[in-house]
């Protein structure tokens, strides 16, 4: 075939892709798009889903994510799709697949469906729905891992992203695709407090912490006397601290939030003690108060 002829097809394909897009982004719905079963294989890897997961696919499509999970790893789950047909499809491919008591799928707009029972949620939805989504993912439990294809949610960053190979993808040019995943994180903002013994004598860590989704910022003191911070992560309902200390040097403290208390352990010099810190004060996190993302509108 001429390369011109060539050219406007391709031209034709990709406008006629993005007019998809934008006209289902007018219903809040996305236009189905097969996931390359390389994709899946390696969006279910990045969550580390396991058999004792239970899986949630917001836009189902065909099933085959669920499917895969139920088939390779033992996983349970459920998948829904606006599209009756599709849902049909996928769950006569879960027949096929001998995995029908494992996977089900269901004509449910996702919005009015139930996530709560999910430990991993996947999702390949237009950017415009992962935003409109994002409020009802931060509600799930802290720890709940999300993985998106090619498309992130608003300003909320990923806890990973790459960039794969995608064979046969039957939109875009690169035939490439990406991986996002997240971990819904819990939340720690405010003013937690500890006893420390330095030099024989028990003082009071005094730690502050601001959030925004699963990022944060800390200051400490110790005693009244500020205290370097080293790290200070949160992953789900885990927060990991490192703070310098006189007499002691770095302290790593690692815990889980329960309640209003956090639970785990300290180490001095590698050495491993038992830890608890109170939250005093609560405060939301940054994500929380702040205006509500824009959506754009298409016309």
């Amino acid at each position: 075939m001429h390369d011109s002829v060539m050219r406007r097809m391709a031209a034709g394909a990709a406008l006629l892709a993005w007019t998809m897009l934008a006209t289902a982004q007018d219903f809040g719905d996305t236009p189905y798009v097969q996931t390359p079963q390389v994709v899946v294989d390696a969006m279910l890897e990045t969550a580390k889903v396991s058999k004792n997961d239970y899986v949630i696919d917001l836009g189902s499509g065909d099933g085959r994510m669920v499917i895969t999970a139920a088939k390779k790893i033992g996983t349970r789950g459920f998948g829904v799709d606006l599209d009756k047909r599709l849902v049909a499809l996928a769950n006569n491919n879960a027949r096929k697949a001998g995995v029908a008591d494992r996977a089900k799928f269901y004509a449910r707009d996702l919005f009015e469906t139930d996530l709560s029972p999910a430990s991993v949620i996947t999702i390949y939805l237009l950017p415009e729905v992962n935003l409109m989504a994002r409020a009802k993912l931060l509600a799930l439990a802290p720890g709940t891992r999300i993985v998106s294809h090619d498309y992130g949610i608003g300003d909320w960053l990923p806890d990973r992203e790459f960039e794969m190979d995608a064979p046969g993808k039957p939109v875009g040019r690169s035939q490439k695709s990406k991986v996002l995943f997240w971990v819904v994180p819990d939340k720690v903002a405010g003013r937690w407090v500890w006893p420390v013994m330095v030099g024989g004598q028990k003082q009071q860590v005094e730690l502050a912490l601001k959030q925004n989704f699963q990022k944060l910022e800390a200051t400490a003191k110790l005693d009244g006397r500020t205290v370097v911070v080293d790290e200070a992560k949160l992953t789900g309902r885990q927060v990991d601290l490192t703070l310098t200390l006189p007499e002691l040097g770095k302290v790593a403290f690692s815990g889980l939030r329960i309640n209003q208390a956090l639970e785990g352990e300290m180490r001095v010099a590698g050495k491993p003690a038992p830890w608890s810190a109170v939250r005093v004060e609560i405060l939301d996190p940054d994500h929380v108060t702040a205006p509500p993302p824009v959506i754009r509108e298409f016309h």
